[in-house]
């Protein structure tokens, strides 16, 4: 049975679909999400390639219908047109409906396809015949100019073939070619009508003042007019080629004033004509988009199930004689009554007679794990899976973590002021989760956050918890009880000494602080000396406990898979060698806070000098820090000393002996028996392999990623045993120096706070006159605010998460955890909408 502490029971399952019911079965299994299908083609058929399935068709119906509403849909989001959402979401159409909705898809595309067609060559002639105004406009204006120029009593300006007749001179018959070009072509066009035509054309260029619209792009661009005057039909055919080169539009201009004035009538006639017919072309246009918008949400959603299903449907193998299709999957156990009412209701829609059969099935392969999950644990989860999937039925971390992770983060973020903002923070994110959901898809960012929220809201809570341990608010403390110092009596005259040195023997009450550090800390010299010898054996404390609960995890494994040499030869050892050093360090810790008082001080045994005495076996008769702390020590030590020496053979050998003894019975055995006799199998590890019954289960000694099958080879035994010594011992000396990073960050970031309190805030209360003083404080304030939010909270935040991560990834779950299993990824509809939007929006 499936619980937090281990991963659901799966069993491997033989499904027999009939061919008029499978579809709607697989739609059923899709909305239920707890089957993962196995693609049996390749095993069954391996001749049988991709493109050969029974249902490629219809995955190329359903990927050309996602293709036209991909077209559809970009349409929508460049008008601008909300796409509303029906509510619920819809269920697996039909396989006959499919037809409807590729007519549909077909009708709408065509149509669009067609209005587009239309538009777009209105607006190619819209954008000619505005060119055509403008041109006729400017050219007009530039042919009035030179008429205001002192040229109109003794000159006649005759255009074309009657050429310019100059002070009553011959006519000399010049030419002219008008147009628009873009404007930021001008400088080079004007240059090389120079270099080309040799300085013989005559340009003139006015710029059109609004943009224009590109019929093909819809982009707004600029453009200017432009006339050139030249002679003879050479310089006429390079002045065309050179407009060509610069993708120029030439246009056609009258020569003489009254034909301009009539053609500028009738152009500026047709636009209008023009306009109100590309006005109704686009209400027309955004009426079918706006009818689409209203159902493209189901009709994605609906063709994303179809080709899911199908897809799935490719994965069968098709079996002629019965005229059904053959699929295996991994269903958890507890969820197979569920599995046969979602195939007993598709088979129900689909009117068949003849039911769907699910078999289980007899395996020696290893099962997907499947931790069940919800909105509040699957933030956990994702951290552990994260370093690796847990093996089949291996002990899953992930519910310790829910407390163990926040309270580590906040040994080292311990404040409550900031554990406070943290937690409000999540507590929005949690309460507001339904509106938030929708806005973070489109921030990776936020996403990240948002799905943490639940962590973040107890890393917060387990911050504030901290932050009154260690007194320390902001950087300040609260004296709620009252402080059990009691300074020296006030002098006669004058005030108290600026220091002073509290005597403990006489200046301190029976009775200790009610709760946290006495807040009289806050204010001494010696604060950062105290905190650290307190912070540090705490950080010891806790990372002892820790492992040594990550150790009992293991024998837990152990025994379940059945491992009993692993139990005899790797957790008692590792145990007695843990405990023998470590715990023995940590019993000499509290000893010391309970037994040491202030009248012990002066003589009191240093316990780092002690734990390195008593692996030099050195014990002095002076100084007094080396003095024993009990009756019996050395006795003592050098008891745990042998234990913790022992332990490295007892690890290194004892193993491969007995899995080679093991072995050679085996072999043994085998030799002597009869045909026909059935023998225990061992594995690697010398346990008995029992095939589990039909829910797939690994057999003993293989699960958990703690076998090693094939072959027995002494030689990769006794490496593989060297190699895990030298992890246990050395792992655990240099995993309980690392959660000294608890002391090391959880100073840090109080000293950080502590200086942003008096290099920022301080200074603005310090700041004499009251109206500047005002202002300067509520500019320190921000500042202050700023450099919290932003160093304190996400800085430090991140790096505290970070450090508790490793803590949790290398010294915690690698006493037992594998992380050698993958993932259970069911067939489900919700995952690949999900998944699908999640791509979308990134």
């Amino acid at each position: 049975m499936g619980s937090l502490l281990r991963s659901e029971e799966m069993s491997l399952c033989q499904l027999f679909l009939q061919s008029e019911a499978s579809y709607l079965c697989v739609a059923e299994l899709g909305e239920l999400g707890l089957v993962q299908f196995r693609d049996v083609r390749p095993l069954l058929n391996p001749d049988v390639n991709a493109f050969q399935r029974k249902f490629v068709l219809e995955v190329r119906r359903c990927d050309e219908m996602e293709r036209k509403l991909r077209v559809l849909e970009k349409e929508i989001k460049k008008d601008e047109i909300p796409m509303s959402d029906m509510g619920d979401v819809p269920e697996a159409p039909l396989p006959r409906m499919m037809i409807e909705l590729e007519t549909t898809f077909e009708k709408l595309e065509n149509e669009l396809k067609e209005v587009n067609a239309n538009a777009e060559a209105l607006k190619k002639t819209y954008l000619e015949l505005t060119e055509l105004k403008h041109i006729l406009q400017k050219t007009q204006q530039f042919f009035d100019e030179i008429q205001e120029s002192g040229m109109g009593d003794e000159s006649t300006q005759l255009l074309g073939e009657e050429g310019i007749r100059v002070g009553g001179q011959a006519a000399m018959k010049l030419g002219f070619l008008a147009g628009v070009i873009l404007r930021e072509r001008i400088p080079a066009f004007e240059r090389m009508l120079w270099r080309v035509c040799l300085g013989n054309v005559f340009l003139r260029q006015a710029e059109i003042e609004k943009p224009l619209e590109d019929p093909v792009t819809g982009d707004n661009v600029y453009k200017s007019v432009f006339i050139i005057f030249f002679q003879g039909e050479q310089l006429k055919s390079r002045v065309k080629k050179i407009c060509e080169g610069f993708r120029a539009t030439l246009y056609p201009c009258p020569d003489t004033a009254a034909d301009r004035r009539e053609m500028i009538a009738g152009v500026v006639s047709r636009i209008e004509e023009l306009s109100t017919v590309l006005k109704q072309t686009n209400e027309h246009r955004h009426r079918v988009l706006v009818a689409a918008a209203k159902h493209i949400k189901d009709w994605i959603i609906k063709v994303k199930k179809i080709k899911a299903i199908y897809l799935t449907l490719n994965m069968f193998n098709l079996d002629l004689t019965r005229k059904c299709l053959i699929a295996e999957c991994w269903c958890p156990v507890d969820d197979l009554e569920r599995i046969h009412m979602a195939l007993r209701r598709g088979t129900e829609r689909s009117g068949s007679s003849v039911p769907s059969i699910l078999n289980r099935m007899d395996t020696k392969e290893t099962p997907p794990t499947f931790n069940r999950t919800n909105k509040f644990t699957q933030g956990f989860q994702n951290i552990v899976d994260a370093y690796g999937v847990a093996a089949y039925r291996e002990v899953n971390p992930a519910p310790f973590s829910i407390i163990s992770f926040p309270f580590l983060f906040a040994v080292m973020f311990g404040d409550a002021g900031h554990g406070l903002l943290m937690f409000l923070f999540a507590l929005w994110m949690c309460l507001k989760e339904q509106s938030i959901a929708v806005q973070a898809k489109g921030n990776e960012i936020f996403k990240t956050f948002f799905g943490g929220r639940y962590l973040i809201l107890l890393m917060g809570l387990f911050s504030i918890y901290t932050g009154f341990i260690y007194n320390d608010i902001f950087s300040k403390s609260l004296n709620i009880f009252g402080s059990s110092w009691k300074a020296t009596t006030l002098p006669k005259t004058g005030l108290y000494p600026e220091n002073m040195m509290l005597d403990p023997l006489t200046q301190y009450s029976d009775k200790p602080y009610w709760f946290g550090i006495d807040p009289v800390w806050q204010v001494s010299g010696n604060k950062i000396l105290y905190l650290n010898s307190y912070k540090m054996k705490l950080s010891i404390l806790l990372g002892v406990m820790q492992m040594l609960f990550g150790l009992v995890l293991g024998y837990y494994n152990h025994r379940y898979f059945g491992n009993r040499i692993n139990i005899v030869c790797e957790f008692v050892p590792q145990v007695i060698f843990m405990l023998s050093i470590f715990g023995y360090l940590d019993l000499l810790i509290l000893a010391k806070w309970v037994t040491i008082d202030a009248k012990d001080s002066s003589c009191a045994p240093s316990i780092l000098i002690t734990l390195i005495n008593m692996f030099l076996y050195k014990y002095p008769d002076s100084p007094c820090s080396a003095l024993p702390m009990y009756w019996g020590q050395q006795f003592i030590q050098t008891v745990l000393l042998i234990l913790t020496l022992l332990c490295i053979p007892w690890m290194l050998c004892i193993k491969p002996y007995f899995l080679k003894k093991q072995n050679d019975l085996r072999m043994l055995s085998s030799m002597h028996s009869s045909n026909g006799e059935n023998h225990n199998a061992y594995n690697a590890d010398g346990e008995v392999a029992v095939t589990m019954e039909s829910s797939g289960a690994a057999a003993e000694g293989e699960g958990g990623g703690h076998g090693h099958d094939g072959p027995f080879d002494l030689g990769d035994t006794i490496i593989h045993q060297v190699i895990h010594t030298i992890e246990a011992c050395l792992g655990s000396i240099s995993h309980t120096a690392s959660y000294l990073r608890l002391w090391a960050l959880s100073l840090a970031h109080a000293q950080l706070s502590e200086v942003l309190w008096s290099m920022v805030l301080n200074k603005g209360l310090t700041i004499a006159g009251k109206f500047p003083g005002g202002i300067i404080m509520y500019l320190a304030f921000g500042f202050w605010a700023i450099l919290t939010v932003s160093v304190l909270l996400l800085m430090e935040g991140l790096s505290a998460f970070l450090h508790a991560l490793r803590l949790h990834w290398v010294e915690f779950q690698s006493k037992f955890y594998s992380g050698s299993g993958y993932i259970f990824a069911p067939f489900s509809f919700e995952t690949i909408l999900n998944n699908e939007g999640d791509e979308v929006s990134s």
